[in-house]
């Protein structure tokens, strides 16, 4: 029983060591997910949470970062969230659902596995006299993500109505219509639609993210150390600003009207100077720098392949030419995701 707890955890490790080296077999053949119609993963970095009871909503809108309400109406079956230290920094990031036919005192949700145990005595420790449960179900549900071209273009035509008949469906990404569409379900079933598709590796929805500057998890977002802005949780649905206090809220608050966001989470693409990719080079931690004056850029958060994400200053890396210290072989390009509001892109001086 132990060995089956640890599973996921070794998984997850297993595909992070995997991530910072090398890229999936997939992509040494040639595959391009752009290419593809529709794909889906199961999540393997993640594990399944159940919050229950008649103060599950309170419980929830005193500690996360988004409006919890929302899940109630038939609009927002699903929301992301951030829980965040007292000095606003971010901690754990989780995807909440409510089941299909909607109730006040029962939610799901997926979370980090690398940190779930943690993120439930951190929940347990503040439920004080609350009336709710919160548990570890893991071993009887999964995660999985459907993702491509095709979804995207169709997602007009998706519908939560695709489920099976346990009660569990494929809701609309909560963060961004590019990254498709989310859903926990039954371990021991198939998720409807799944047989039908091309099933692939994590790995490919990692690239997936990468590619448009999506960073998921404590470990592509630092737990303790990074910034929500930083991370543009903002523009990925994250945060609300029309609800009560929670944790961490004084600070994301005053930074979102009064602060300057001059970094922000950014894809990049490493190759050398002939324009050939670089891959197997580059490991996060690494930190980028001005060509010619090694100044620091930002540091490398997340890496498949030639394929990374980093926290970057806004005006060094879109003016500047970029390497990795100490290998100036190796040459950085950033690509500014289409998804970004205009705003961004024209924050903020020195």
């Amino acid at each position: 029983m132990l060995l089956q707890r640890r599973r996921p955890v070794f998984s997850f490790l297993r595909r992070l060591l995997h991530s910072a080296t090398t890229i999936s077999q997939h992509h040494h053949q040639g595959i391009k997910l752009e290419e593809t119609s529709s794909v889906s993963c199961r999540l393997t970095s993640r594990a399944v949470i159940k919050i229950h009871g008649p103060d599950a909503i309170k419980f929830l809108q005193g500690l996360l970062t988004n409006d919890v309400k929302r899940i109630l109406s038939q609009t927002s079956p699903s929301i992301y969230n951030a829980v965040l230290t007292s000095q606003g920094r971010f901690l754990y990031d989780l995807f909440v659902y409510r089941p299909l036919l909607p109730r006040e005192d029962l939610f799901y949700a997926d979370v980090g596995v690398d940190v779930v145990d943690e993120l439930l005595d951190s929940f347990k420790r503040y439920r004080l006299r609350s009336k709710v449960e919160i548990q570890n179900v893991a071993e009887e549900f999964t995660c999985w993500q459907r993702f491509g071209d095709k979804i995207v273009a169709n997602s007009s035509s998706e519908s939560p109505a695709n489920g099976n008949n346990f009660g569990y469906s494929w809701y609309k990404d909560p963060r961004l219509e590019c990254l498709g569409f989310r859903g926990i379900f039954p371990s021991d079933t198939i998720p409807p639609l799944v047989k039908y598709e091309k099933k692939m590796d994590e790995d490919d929805y990692l690239l997936w993210r990468l590619k448009r500057g999506v960073a998921e998890g404590s470990i592509e977002i630092p737990k303790g150390v990074a910034i929500p802005h930083e991370f543009n949780l903002i523009g990925l649905n994250a945060i609300s600003f029309d609800k009560g206090c929670y944790v961490g809220q004084e600070f994301v608050a005053r930074t979102h009207y009064r602060g300057i966001i001059r970094k922000r989470l950014i894809p990049m693409k490493f190759t050398n100077e002939n324009g050939e990719e670089v891959k197997q080079r580059v490991i996060p931690g690494m930190e980028v720098v001005e060509a010619n004056s090694n100044k620091k850029i930002g540091t490398i958060s997340m890496v498949l392949g030639c394929h990374g994400i980093g926290v970057l200053k806004l005006k060094d890396s879109t003016q500047s030419s970029l390497v990795i210290r100490d290998h100036p072989d190796i040459m950085i390009s950033v690509t500014l995701p289409e998804w970004w509001p205009s705003e961004w892109t024209q924050e903020h001086p020195e």
